[in-house]
């Protein structure tokens, strides 16, 4: 497939790395940074514009940090929308609004041509591994056309409904990653504090019913001190923001992501705001007056 990519950062770097080692043709530009050199090296050919990797393209994935970007990406001067023709898929990998999701749906299929919202979880880990879980919103003949690609990023590709299901499927994961974060932290936090070795106490939960990948990678960044991102501080904010105000229209009671927020929000408040988001075990830390492993 003739395959364009708009955001090759932390994420769409590996991925569309991954699209090109298939022997699909690739298609980047150049969007808030310069394209990798190891992208091009391989093969990639640099575009000019959004909107000639859209022209040049069958399927154009975006993969950018938030709502404000993929509308930037999509619709601005010379963006995607402008380089398509009927027929074409739009793909947006980021995390955004699930309103703002079904809003370019519409926007896209207006121009003769579909739009799914495919988040993805895994971090940059699954990005690399092509390990990462897609959760797909829109049209079924769109996604079915695009699933031999998302089986060369993703282990798990589920189609989770119409337009927008994936952002809200994705909202919902960060929800109970988050939560899963503060309490690794909080656990490790009290454990250390009480004089205990957190190497050991990680080594004796994950053999345990709390054993979880985030006590198993994120618990071992946490104990190393490896705060450089992976998932940053910022974005997992603003995700969680997405599904406070996703709560908030449906009247559902959300405590916990409110205070996981708040958590993520003092971290930002350190200086934090571009460390992983494993390093949410500093407000922790802060709070306790205590570093972990520090005796």
């Amino acid at each position: 497939m003739r395959v364009g990519f708009v955001g090759t950062g932390i994420m769409g770097r590996p991925m569309a790395g991954r699209l090109l080692e298939a022997g699909h043709q690739l298609f980047i530009v150049r969007h808030r940074s310069e394209p990798p050199r190891e992208l091009l090296d391989a093969g990639a050919r640099l575009a000019e514009s959004a909107m000639a990797v859209a022209e040049a393209s069958e399927v154009v994935f975006t993969m950018v940090p938030d709502t404000a970007a993929v509308e930037d990406a999509l619709f601005r001067d010379r963006g995607v929308a402008a380089g398509l023709s009927p027929g074409k898929v739009v793909v947006d990998m980021s995390s955004i609004s699930p309103s703002a999701a079904r809003a370019c749906a519409e926007r896209i299929r207006r121009l003769g041509c579909e739009y799914l919202d495919a988040p993805v979880s895994g971090g940059d880990i699954g990005a690399r591994d092509g390990t990462l879980s897609i959760m797909v919103g829109g049209d079924r003949g769109a996604y079915e056309r695009v699933k031999p690609l998302f089986e060369l990023l993703g282990r798990t590709v589920t189609l989770v409904g119409g337009s927008g299901a994936g952002q809200t499927c994705k909202v919902a994961n960060q929800m109970i990653v988050g939560i899963n974060i503060a309490a690794v932290s909080e656990a490790l936090v009290l454990a250390s504090r009480a004089g205990l070795d957190p190497v050991r106490v990680r080594e004796a939960l994950l053999g345990g019913f709390a054993s979880s990948r985030i006590l198993q990678v994120h618990g071992q960044r946490m104990i190393d001190r490896a705060f450089e991102p992976g998932g940053r501080i910022e974005l997992h904010q603003k995700d969680l923001g997405l599904a406070l105000a996703e709560a908030d229209q449906l009247g559902v009671a959300t405590p916990m992501t409110s205070v996981c927020r708040d958590l993520m929000d003092a971290c930002a408040a350190q200086g934090g705001a571009g460390w992983d988001h494993s390093a949410l075990i500093r407000a922790y830390e802060l709070l306790a007056d205590h570093e972990l492993g520090t005796g």
